[in-house]
């Protein structure tokens, strides 16, 4: 593809869609990820992982898939409905389990559950979304945090979410499942140091040779940094944009002013720029 050769990438570094294999730890998200294993080997029952938007909740939620899947029975869940029965039979589904149109999820999902107990094997249920649940679904989750033996619990829960779901829990009616939490962990924005290494790792991961980091200047990085205010989402966004306003004017560098014509391209998203940075700037339509 020319835009990827034209900078010596063999694929595109600031996608949108969750990739795994470009996972920047920095000082807040990998402590999380070692924190919720950490808390799923030693048993605890119910996890919740809470942030803004943008800010790499689902980057965590598919690398725990990958650490839990090779081990232990995951069921996996992404914006559920909020209705009691179906989301007990979507725990089955995704666990494998034969359901019936008169059978019990609620039963069936218990059987399974004591059978993996009783080979040593772990099972755990992560939602994605999980605001989405709403006060009846949240209380389906609490009816499943109920399900365990006298010593241990047969199914572990993690529940990650917009802060929404942090307001719903703490609604009085939520007090039950809210006590029986054992962790929260919160994502954040990056500091201004974390995001310009965050866009220069996925840049160097990507790279045709695996190390290019003059690729952006570091005022570019900054700018990007700045504005974005450390969202992840948005940093992918504006920075993508400051490589496609460097390929319109057919420079390998992404500079200064590459950086100020993404960052003005993306007013609904990004801190506006001072009036005075806003000359010099190229099109982004001249390398669409």
């Amino acid at each position: 593809m020319p835009f990827l050769s034209h900078f010596g990438l063999r694929e595109h570094p600031f996608s949108l869609t969750p990739n795994p294999a470009l996972f920047f730890g920095g000082q807040l998200h990998r402590p999380i990820l070692e924190m919720l294993a950490f808390a799923l080997q030693r048993g605890d029952g119910v996890l919740t992982v809470v942030g803004e938007v943008g800010t790499g909740k689902t980057m965590l939620c598919r690398l725990l898939l990958q650490v839990l899947e090779p081990e232990a029975a995951v069921a996996y869940l992404h914006a559920p409905l909020s209705d009691e029965t179906q989301i007990a039979r979507d725990v089955c589904r995704e666990f494998g389990i034969p359901l019936d149109a008169h059978g019990d999820p609620f039963h069936l999902l218990n059987d399974f559950l004591l059978d993996q107990h009783s080979q040593g094997r772990q099972a755990v249920l992560v939602v994605d979304e999980a605001q989405a649940l709403g006060r009846p679904g949240l209380e389906t989750i609490r009816l499943l945090s109920n399900l365990e033996t006298e010593t241990s619990k047969l199914l572990q829960i993690v529940l990650f979410g917009q802060q929404e779901l942090d307001h719903l829990l703490r609604q009085h009616a939520m007090r039950q499942l809210n006590q029986r939490i054992a962790f929260r962990f919160e994502t954040r924005e990056l500091n201004t140091r974390d995001a310009t290494r965050y866009v220069q790792h996925r840049v160097n991961r990507c790279s045709k040779d695996g190390d290019m980091r003059d690729l952006f200047q570091p005022a570019a990085l900054r700018l990007i940094a700045r504005h974005s205010r450390g969202v992840l989402r948005v940093i992918n966004i504006l920075a993508d944009k400051a490589l496609l306003a460097a390929y319109g004017e057919g420079s390998r560098i992404i500079c200064r002013r590459h950086a100020i014509a993404a960052i003005d391209d993306s007013p609904s998203i990004a801190r506006p720029l001072p009036f005075l940075l806003r000359w010099s700037i190229p099109h982004l339509a001249a390398g669409a």
